[in-house]
This record gives C-alpha cells, sequence and structure tokens, in this order.
C-alpha cells in the first residue's frame, strides 16, 4: 500500500509540474501575441536611433488587438503618430521591420535632394543621418502620370537607387502610411516598396533592454554590451 500510495504522489507531482509548464507556455504565448513582444534590429536602416544589435520589447497593444496571421484588428485604439517608430511585416519580404512613420493618408510626399517635404513643407528631422555623400538622380524616363500607380504597386523595389534621394511627389492611400529609416541612405522604405498598410503594422518599441556589439566575441561580455542604451526607452 505504501509504495502504491508513493506511486501516486509521484504521478502526481510529475502531472503538476507538466500542468505548470503548460501552463506558464501558454500564458507566455498569450504575452507574446497580444501585449508584449522581443524584437532585435537587424540592420542599419535605423541608425543612429536604433543599432544593429539592439533589443527591443515592442508594445503589440498600443494600436489594438491584432489578430494573429491577419491584417485584422478586434479592437483597434489608434492609427500611428508622425514621427513614431513602428514595427510591421514587410508586405513583400515578409519580414519584421522597423521604421519611422512619416505620412498619413492624404499627404503629399516628395524627396527632392535627400530632403523630405511634407505637403509642400519640408520636414525638420533631427534623427535623420545622410552617410552617403552620393546623391542619386530621380527615376529617368518614367511618365508623371504613372508614377503615383507604379509607387503604390511597389515596381521601384526594382530601379535601385533613383528614387532614394529624389521622389515623388505621391500621395499616400487611404488606409496606409509612409515610413523610413533614419538612415536615409541605407534604408528600405516606403520610397522603394511603396505605401505601408495600417493592416501590417503590430506593434510600437517600448524599451530598449538589452544591446551588443555584433562584431566582439562572446567572452569579451563586459566590452560586447553597449551598457549606456540598456534599459532606455525608444522615442
Amino acid at each position: 500500500m505504501d509504495d502504491e500510495k508513493g506511486k501516486m504522489k509521484k504521478k502526481t507531482k510529475l502531472r503538476d509540474w507538466i500542468e505548470s509548464i503548460i501552463w506558464a507556455f501558454v500564458i507566455a504565448m498569450i504575452i507574446r501575441t497580444f501585449f508584449i513582444q522581443a524584437f532585435k534590429i537587424p540592420s542599419g536602416s535605423m541608425e543612429d536611433t536604433l543599432l544593429i544589435g539592439d533589443f527591443l520589447l515592442v508594445n503589440k497593444m498600443v494600436y489594438g488587438v491584432h489578430i494573429p496571421f491577419t491584417k485584422k484588428n478586434i479592437l483597434k485604439f489608434r492609427d500611428p503618430k508622425r514621427g513614431e517608430i513602428v514595427v510591421f511585416i514587410s508586405p513583400y519580404t515578409k519580414k519584421y521591420f522597423v521604421k519611422r512613420c512619416i505620412a498619413f493618408s492624404g499627404d503629399t510626399v516628395e524627396v527632392r535632394h535627400k530632403v523630405v517635404y511634407l505637403n509642400g513643407k519640408s520636414l525638420l528631422e533631427t534623427e535623420v543621418q545622410h552617410k552617403d555623400p552620393r546623391e542619386f538622380p530621380p527615376i529617368p524616363n518614367i511618365p508623371k502620370a504613372s508614377y503615383q500607380k507604379n509607387w503604390e504597386s511597389g515596381e521601384f523595389r526594382f530601379v535601385g537607387g533613383y528614387c532614394r534621394d529624389n521622389f515623388g511627389p505621391i500621395v499616400v492611400p487611404e488606409g496606409n502610411i509612409f515610413v523610413m529609416g533614419d538612415n536615409r541612405d541605407n534604408s528600405d522604405d516606403s520610397r522603394f516598396w511603396g505605401p505601408l498598410e495600417l493592416g501590417y503594422i503590430f506593434g510600437k518599441p517600448l524599451i530598449l533592454y538589452l544591446s551588443w556589439e555584433k562584431d566582439v566575441p562572446f567572452y569579451k561580455i563586459w566590452e560586447k554590451i553597449r551598457w549606456r542604451r540598456i534599459f532606455n526607452f525608444v522615442l
């Protein structure tokens, strides 16, 4: 009898342990899906605001409750604000991107000699970096009548750097925003692949919880970690 009781207790403990792990996993997935998600900066398109090797916590509730694997929200709280950094899924590569919101639907955007003009007025952008001294000319041989349509359809992805420094004017279509990276000379953004549909946006960076230099080996951990960047809020 004692042996049977001992076996029953062990089974009960094992079951409780398994149930605890399952519930912890379920809760973690709910938090990740609807509330907070970790995100690593993969490229230098947002330098020097965000660097390669920065690890962020993304607030997924700020714009609404997003239905996973869709472009729909159960609840919608608000749209991104101008100047706000957003995390989204690229409509073409299906990878996670992070850029800054520049314009909303109905806004006219133009880039002339690397300066962004919004509704005819140049933007004062203190976060922007230009690290390439070269200036690319506008896209050659494209009629003004078809410029907007070609841009919306994503055809500028194939023109190289021709719309990097001289672009537009275009009008952001309804239900979309226009996004750009702070590192303007090295950013794959709305200039190239078109407007960003609001349904692709899933959150806003909240806090930078870790940052390290990719090329520094782990045994030099003190040098690898960028200590001054840790626990900074992302603006």
